[in-house]
């Protein structure tokens, strides 16, 4: 089959990507497609956009049987704006689609055979998130069909947008269901963000009456399980605040029943997040952090903080180099490129007894484990956060020991 070709299909699952997932037969072999905006049940006519060797994308034509599990979106942009692939689907059927994504990478990938059932922590599905990217657009620039018919705004003010779905085209939207109530307000009235002069792009953060811009007043403090912590809406944050705070609640049980006479280490530690609940529970903290905005904010919110803090301006590699054998208790969170093959290597030779690995990319987490299970860890725990609702991206949280534990080998 070729470009251009109609085929009929029946979706089986969804893919990392939020791709719903069928098969071709062709004289090679079954082929696998991918077909965005289909759901598992699915019973479709679809026409191919893309061939590769193994695998062809293809758009849907006609859905000859909807899946059950189907529901109508509740955004008027879904389909066209790249910021959801899942609304389509019930936000129970969302949970197990991702949850099925990382079983499969975690038994493809990492080569697992015997792993701990997946615990999964639910989210508001809606109005959840409260850190977003913009684009400015001009309203010169802007098509019409991009916005909602009462919206009217001077063409002295440019708009915001969002990537459009598979393209580099900004959608300009005047609302968006999973953002913040604030952020919500602040699109239907533009004048209450500030873009910074200059850029096409800037984050917002917004929680508890809270709105913080890179164009305008940046920083400012948000609360967390009770305590407020610094942050700056230019460098990173989690960008939901509920899940946020029960994912330190986690970390800081887990933290609780390791080595305690110890020291610790935060690798990847951001503004210091996680250090900020872990104070006073190791004689020695060491924050790890090669974005140097975040380091000075970390070292901010820990300024007061109990017990020895030393941070390190350093990638995960180069302090890697440097660290001593004696923590008894590591936190990481890195980003979708997992650990790096020297601080993986140091682990297998010299990590800590307890290891908490948090993580945005289901593959690398699964293609790490597999490599620490063959340096002598034992998967103990996996739960998944589910921090981005009506998307496909999937936050993770995998509890590692030593040479211990029903499930090693």
């Amino acid at each position: 089959m070729s470009i251009g070709d109609i085929f009929a299909c029946r979706i089986e699952k969804i893919s990392s990507g939020g791709d719903g997932i069928s098969f071709l037969k062709t004289p090679e072999g079954n082929k696998r497609v991918f077909i965005g905006l289909s759901a598992p049940g699915d019973e479709l006519v679809c026409r191919i956009t893309r061939e590769h060797s193994h695998w062809v994308e293809a758009e849907i034509v006609e859905i000859h049987e909807a899946s059950p599990l189907r529901m109508n979106p509740s955004c008027p942009f879904y389909g066209r704006c790249g910021g959801c692939s899942l609304q389509h689907l019930g936000y129970e059927a969302q949970l197990e689609a991702k949850k099925g994504i990382l079983e499969e990478a975690f038994t493809r990938i990492g080569g697992f055979e015997k792993m701990p059932g997946i615990e999964i922590e639910a989210s508001t599905p809606w109005e959840y998130r409260n850190r977003m990217q913009f684009h400015t657009v001009q309203p010169n620039h802007v098509r019409a069909r991009s916005l909602s018919k009462k919206t009217i705004f001077p063409r002295s003010v440019s708009l915001l947008g969002l990537k459009a779905r598979k393209s580099a085209e900004i959608v300009s939207l005047d609302d968006c269901p999973i953002a913040d109530p604030l952020i919500r307000k602040a699109l239907k009235n533009r004048e209450d963000i500030k873009t910074p002069p200059g850029r096409d792009r800037f984050t917002v953060y917004a929680r508890n009456g809270l709105l913080l811009s890179e164009g305008g007043t940046s920083r400012g403090k948000t609360a967390l399980l009770g305590r407020e912590i610094g942050i700056d809406a230019g460098v990173f944050f989690q960008s939901n605040g509920e899940m946020l705070e029960k994912l330190c609640g986690d970390i800081l049980e887990a933290a609780e029943q390791a080595e305690r006479d110890l020291p610790a280490a935060d690798i990847f530690c951001g503004v210091g997040t996680f250090s900020f609940f872990l104070t006073g529970l190791f004689p020695r903290m060491e924050l790890v952090e090669i974005n140097r905005q975040a380091l000075a904010l970390a070292r901010e919110n820990l300024r007061f903080a109990a017990g020895k803090m030393e941070f390190f301006a350093l990638s995960d590699e180069a302090w890697a180099k440097q660290a001593e054998k004696s923590c008894g208790f590591v936190v990481a969170d890195p980003p979708r490129e997992g650990f790096s093959p020297g601080l993986l290597a140091w682990f297998c030779e010299k990590g800590p007894p307890r290891l908490v690995y948090v993580s945005c990319d289901a593959a690398t987490l699964a293609r790490d484990a597999g490599t620490l299970k063959k340096g002598g860890y034992t998967l103990l725990s996996l739960k998944l956060f589910d921090f981005y609702p009506q998307t496909a991206h999937i936050e993770s949280m995998a509890v590692f020991i030593r040479d211990q534990g029903r499930y090693g080998e």
